[in-house]
């Protein structure tokens, strides 16, 4: 297939600079490196901006509410207002605002003004890995398509390795505002890749809001959402609760906390890498194949919390199961023939929502008296409750 005819795009100008899809792959991935290094990093830098905002940890931990808030609200609303609009443009002004909510955040004045702008800074997170991942996928055949949207994801994982700690490393050297302040500049540094390398697209004159939403009437939409909005819960389950874990329960040193952290995020990278591969034979095998690995191993992860070597094992193999994020993305682009920027950014508010259950429903086992262990259990429920929305899913597709 010429690069020059990707399906889903049409190029404006026959005499438009064409870049290897690889290239383009690249840049897109470096927002998801952004995005996740904010997400992640700023949960690490919250005892730093507590102080500096003159608020309590507790209340200081409202600001990554208010990051989660605009990633649910602004998901479906901006892939729908961006319908019409040339996917390439969409990419680059979301970075830009991306950008800009970020570069205020780092000179946020105060607590109330902080709140607003990690708000600012969450809505266009769905949008952006929706719309990214349509691009990627169109610029690749068929059966790759997977793969294709794991490289955008892959910025996302790396982060949880490189970006994080290189935020939190800024925040406590040079101010907790250099870690937000950091993200801004490889925002706007994306923005400008896009703009460079990614295809000038002509906007589909006959899509609109309304034919995006309409994808909402299918109920394989919704419960392909709810798999990824309750499965994945477990893996937020323990990831919450990892540091305090290691540090109670398996009684390692602080400085092995990070190292541990970031084993999870190469599980995560690698399961990315791998799993997508398998997902282009077989969408939703792979899928469910992917909901009872992270059930069994969820529930080993409690049982391996003694040992800092079972811990570091455990935590490994639950990231693997992070792959389920793309293969589901994959097949929500499949359902929606006609919404598809709607139904892959919605894509990102179940899992938002799963980011704020898994730590709640863990947190409950604890303040029951479980133990911090008790959270593999409660992410081992999470995955077969998935699992059970799966299912039925699966008998939708051959009903």
């Amino acid at each position: 297939m010429p690069r020059s005819a990707a399906p889903g795009f049409a190029p404006s100008s026959a005499h438009v600079r064409v870049f290897p899809v690889g290239l383009v792959h690249l840049a897109l991935a470096l927002g998801g490196f952004a995005i996740g290094t904010t997400e992640y990093a700023t949960m690490s830098l919250l005892p730093f901006f507590s102080g500096g905002l003159g608020v309590d940890e507790p209340t200081a931990g409202h600001v990554i509410s208010a990051y989660a808030l605009g990633v649910v609200i602004g998901a479906p609303l901006l892939a729908v207002a961006a319908s019409r609009f040339s996917r390439r443009t969409v990419l680059i002004a979301l970075m830009l605002l991306f950008a800009l909510g970020n570069g205020l955040s780092a000179v946020a004045p105060d607590y109330r003004s902080m709140l607003v702008f990690r708000f600012v800074s969450g809505l266009p997170h769905g949008a952006y890995f929706g719309i990214a991942s349509l691009v990627a996928a169109s610029l690749v055949p068929h059966g790759k398509r997977t793969q294709a949207v794991a490289r955008v994801m892959l910025g996302l994982t790396v982060a949880t390795i490189v970006g994080v700690p290189l935020a939190n490393a800024l925040g406590q050297i040079f101010g907790w505002r250099w870690g937000f302040g950091i993200v801004a500049i490889i925002a706007a540094v994306t923005a400008a890749a896009i703009a460079l390398v990614a295809p000038h697209d002509v906007p589909d004159r006959a899509a609109s809001p309304l034919a995006e939403l309409r994808v909402l009437r299918d109920r394989r939409i919704w419960l392909t959402l709810a798999i990824g909005a309750i499965g994945y819960g477990g893996l937020f389950s323990v990831y919450t609760y990892l540091a305090s874990t290691l540090l109670d329960v398996t009684h390692v040193s602080k400085v092995i906390v990070p190292l541990v952290l970031a084993v999870f995020g190469l599980g995560m990278t690698l399961g990315n890498l791998i799993v997508p591969r398998f997902a282009d034979r077989a969408l939703m095998p792979t899928a469910g194949a992917l909901l009872v690995w992270s059930a069994v191993m969820l529930g080993l992860y409690s049982l391996a919390a003694g040992s800092l070597w079972t811990i570091t094992l455990a935590v490994f193999a639950i990231g693997l199961g992070g792959g389920l994020g793309t293969v589901l993305q994959t097949r929500l682009m499949d359902l929606a023939k006609e919404g598809q920027g709607l139904a892959a950014a919605l894509n990102h508010s179940a899992f938002n929502f799963a980011n704020g259950l898994g730590p709640f429903a863990g947190g409950l086992a604890i303040t029951a008296g479980f133990g911090w262990e008790a959270t593999g259990w409660v992410g081992s429920l999470l995955a077969l409750a998935g699992l059970a929305i799966w299912s039925v899913a699966w008998k939708s597709d051959s009903g």
